[in-house]
């Protein structure tokens, strides 16, 4: 059948509209595939070369949700075998050539094709501190050695750093309240939302040098030193943190032990924190290399010292709190202890590192009082050495510390910080949250990276997906459109013919 000259016309502009509707929608459709399929994976690396350990942190977040919340995870965690990285005082190079075994790791997880566009950093904590502090060429030595190692990996090495023990409490305050979705939520309505204050968490980290506290106080911040302040997503924080040189778990058991010495200068040490029937010897030349322990060394320090647990978990407590100076803070309500200003702890809190650790060990992480806690560690002191290491076997490195370093975190905690018996129950000991180790290392990553926005983020997906919703409603307009006008023009003409207009004839006069 032939088609008469408007139907030809109209089978054109149908042809034209169908092209264009479906050039426009394939267009739409592939950014509809950014919107709604898997985004690339981006990457990036943490050394955290702390005092005792260093351990490293690979991180993975979607490219195309970088400035939103919730989307960084924790890709492998691996503690690097050996010591701190300030312990190489003596021969730099292996500090930087311990990091090779995780380092490896951590390349053979992000692939190939990714490795340049990876950063990668090292954040050195309190260990690093007190060796800058005893001797800066050697700390300076090995953060030289630690970079040419890391600088000829083929991921984008930013740099070795030591970190300011602020700044080590404010990034592990960063990450919990991160890990935990607290610094923004995203409402029913559609609108990224700031958390009530009250739902914030403070972080309490203890390492072996040093222990950090920060939190959001209730009140002002009077002391500027100890005030750091953010702007994350769109709101402002500004929260309280101090690190405590020297009263890390290591450093506290060493200045114990001179506090002990001191006290009692003999060949043989009764020492009240180490069970009854434990012995062992050490030398003295040790124990006074560190700058944390101030105490008068003895005039022989080649000699050898002996010593004896006795289990006296009060003369323990009696020891530990030698190692504060709580008289300084008398009649001030907002101090901590050794005059450090700080304002009274509120909200919850999370406690990680070795606050987490030793209570694990003690069987103490799942929310007991006060009280009851301070039964158990008592109980713990108090057993014979010979059934503490039938009970606990293959843990015979530690296993002489748990009883101090359990009686430390409550005398740090209650008397140093003032948790009290009703505060105490905001503490969580913990070692993740929303599937990641709590740290400073997350919040470092994500405050050298830029990826916690200052400004609100943007709803990108959300926005993405109506723009192609509201395109593919004008494309459906724009086809009802041309097809409506081509079906006048195809249309219209016959069925007023038939009915006599236009067609030369006149209207029926008697008509309806």
């Amino acid at each position: 059948m032939r088609l008469s000259r408007k139907e030809q016309v109209f089978m054109a502009l149908l042809g034209a509209a169908a092209a264009s509707g479906l050039s426009v929608l394939i267009l739409i459709l592939v950014e509809a595939t950014n919107v709604l399929l898997p985004a690339d994976t981006k990457f990036g690396i943490v050394f955290d070369a702390g005092s005792s350990h260093t351990a490293l942190f690979v991180y993975r977040w979607p490219a195309d949700k970088q400035n939103n919340t919730g989307v960084v995870s924790q890709a492998l965690a691996c503690r690097v075998e050996g010591p701190g990285i300030s312990s190489y005082t003596s021969e730099p190079a292996q500090a930087g050539e311990s990091l090779q075994a995780c380092l490896g790791e951590a390349l053979a997880l992000i692939p190939q094709a990714q490795h340049r566009e990876t950063p990668m950093f090292l954040g050195a904590t309190a260990g690093m501190r007190l060796l800058s502090r005893k001797n800066s060429s050697q700390a300076r030595d090995i953060f030289a050695a630690v970079s040419r190692t890391l600088s000829q990996s083929p991921v984008d090495f930013q740099g070795a750093e030591l970190l300011a023990g602020r700044d080590e409490g404010a990034f592990g305050w960063i990450t919990i309240n991160y890990l935990l979705g607290r610094l923004v939520q995203y409402s029913f309505s559609g609108e990224w939302i700031r958390p009530p204050e009250g739902v914030l968490a403070g972080a309490l980290d203890l390492g072996g040098a040093s222990t950090q506290i920060a939190f959001t106080p209730e009140g002002p911040i009077l002391d500027e030193s100890t005030q750091a302040s953010f702007r994350l997503y769109g709101y402002s924080h500004s929260i309280y943190t101090h690190s405590h040189l020297c009263f890390g778990r290591d450093q506290m058991l060493a200045r114990l032990l001179a506090g002990l010495v001191q006290s009692s200068p003999a060949a043989l040490l009764r020492h009240p924190c180490h069970h009854s029937g434990y012995r062992t010897t050490l030398s003295l030349a040790a124990l006074y290399e560190s700058p944390c322990v101030q105490t008068t060394a003895p005039r022989n320090l080649t000699q050898e010292l002996t010593i004896e647990g006795t289990g006296n978990p009060g003369a323990c407590v009696s020891a530990i709190r030698q190692l504060f100076n709580f008289s300084s803070c008398r009649g001030r309500e907002e101090c901590a202890f050794n005059g450090v200003y700080q304002p009274p702890v509120q909200g919850q809190f999370y406690a990680f590192s070795n606050f987490y650790y030793t209570f694990h060990f003690l069987n103490l992480t799942s929310g007991q009082p006060l009280g009851t806690i301070n039964a158990t560690i008592w109980e713990f002191c108090q057993r014979p050495w010979k059934l503490v290491q039938a009970s606990y076997p293959g843990q015979q490195r530690w296993l002489p510390d748990y009883c101090a370093s359990g009686l430390y975190i409550l005398t740090l905690l209650h008397e140093g910080y003032g948790f009290s018996e009703a505060t105490w129950a905001s503490i969580e000991f913990r070692k993740q949250a929303g599937g990641g180790d709590i740290g400073w290392t997350l919040g470092y990553m994500l405050n050298l990276t830029g990826m916690v926005p200052a400004r609100a983020p943007a709803e990108g997906r959300a926005q993405s997906l109506l723009v192609w919703v509201a395109g593919v409603a004008l494309v459906a307009l724009m086809l009802v459109t041309i097809l409506g006008a081509a079906g006048v023009q195809l249309f219209w003409p016959r069925k007023a013919g038939r009915s006599g207009l236009g067609s030369g004839s006149r209207p029926d006069p008697a008509g309806p």
